[in-house]
């Protein structure tokens, strides 16, 4: 056992079975043997390799895309400019390297981090140590009077999920218990769900959907902030529109394993349900557009080009090949898909189509 599977034996013996949403979050963001709190899960050496470690280019094009935004939203002289779960640094020291192109955006930058996990700090500032931001805990202590431009690339994937099986007109929640000394997945007796009356039209008996509780919550807050204040969120995710089917997965040295493998040591995420997060938002939003198609519209494969005549042997190689794994519907282009938010009456920022 890991030492967070003993724990989460000793509770579930103790006080019942506990939803997939709070196995996720004690797996996750335990403080002491939490997966985001005892390693660096990014790059070759971690668990995963998200879009900004797989090329430069990435953090590039949504820096020029923010510059552009700031410009058409008349310049402020003051705007705080945030990520939410922002990793190792790596996209937001890609931003500021071409934020340089346009000094004066440059100047008006504040810099946030959204980050709940004390070791990644360290990774991050070590990452950033130019400049100086401000980290916090959750998305509520972000500033209030400066427009707001974000960045979230692979955040909402990782918040925690309920997982409800349809049983009749109503829901049996999927949850973790213990069979022998080992964790397994029971259900829950039937019961109404509110949140999820709406699915009554669309699903049948057996089927399984998930949503998020924090997700609604959180775009509204961030979505009330830009309409009254402005700027943008620039949000990056894998998933679909409207939720159906078991997509829990884990992940451990790179190789996908069964969800409930060693809790602690290996990443849970979830496909995100882009309908959810853009219901009723107080703001304006763009389409949901695949990753592929947002890069290629704003310039990737010119931008590779150029950064190509410079390259020759392997990095030539592996340079084309960052490139497809971005773009490709194959790999990165179609799955992860991005959508924008921005203020009532305002263009979408470069790339975005209303």
């Amino acid at each position: 056992m890991t030492p967070l599977e003993k724990i989460l034996t000793a509770q579930i013996k103790a006080q019942g079975p506990i939803s997939v949403s709070d196995y996720m979050a004690i797996c996750l963001f335990h403080p002491e043997h939490g997966y985001y709190s005892t390693r660096d899960p990014f790059g070759t050496t971690g668990d995963f390799i998200t879009a900004p470690e797989v090329s430069q280019m990435f953090g590039e094009l949504i820096g020029l895309t923010l510059a552009q935004t700031w410009m058409d939203q008349g310049k402020p002289a003051r705007i705080a400019l945030a990520e939410l779960g922002p990793g190792p640094g790596t996209l937001m020291a890609d931003i500021l390297r071409t934020a340089k192109a346009v000094p004066a955006f440059a100047e008006a930058c504040e810099i946030h981090l959204v980050e709940a996990s004390q070791r990644l700090r360290k990774v991050q500032a070590q990452t950033l140590r130019n400049v100086t931001p401000t980290w916090h805990d959750h998305t509520e202590e972000l500033p209030t009077d400066v427009p707001l431009y974000l960045v979230a690339n692979e955040f909402f994937d990782a918040l925690p999920i309920r997982q409800m099986i349809r049983d009749g007109d109503t829901w049996r929640e999927r949850q973790v218990g213990i069979e022998g000394e080992a964790l397994t997945f029971g259900l829950s007796a039937g019961a109404p769900l509110s949140a999820l009356a709406h699915r009554l039209e669309d699903t049948k008996d057996g089927d399984l959907v998930e949503f998020c509780p924090q997700a609604p919550a959180l775009m509204q807050s961030l979505a009330k902030r830009i309409d009254s204040n402005g700027g943008a969120a620039l949000i990056f995710d894998y998933g679909d529109w409207r939720s159906l089917g078991d997509t829990l997965q884990a992940l451990h040295e790179h190789e996908k394993v069964a969800a409930l493998y060693k809790p602690g040591e290996s990443d849970l995420t979830a496909h995100v349900d882009f309908e959810v997060l853009v219901a009723d938002l107080p703001c304006a939003h763009s389409r949901i557009t695949p990753q592929g198609i947002f890069l290629e519209r704003l310039g990737i494969t010119d931008r590779a080009q150029a950064l190509a005549k410079n390259l020759s042997g392997t990095d030539l190689k592996q340079h084309i090949a960052a490139h497809r794994r971005l773009t490709h519907p194959d790999e990165m282009g179609t799955i992860f898909k991005t959508f924008a938010l921005f203020p009532s009456g305002a263009n979408p920022p470069a790339g975005y189509e209303t």
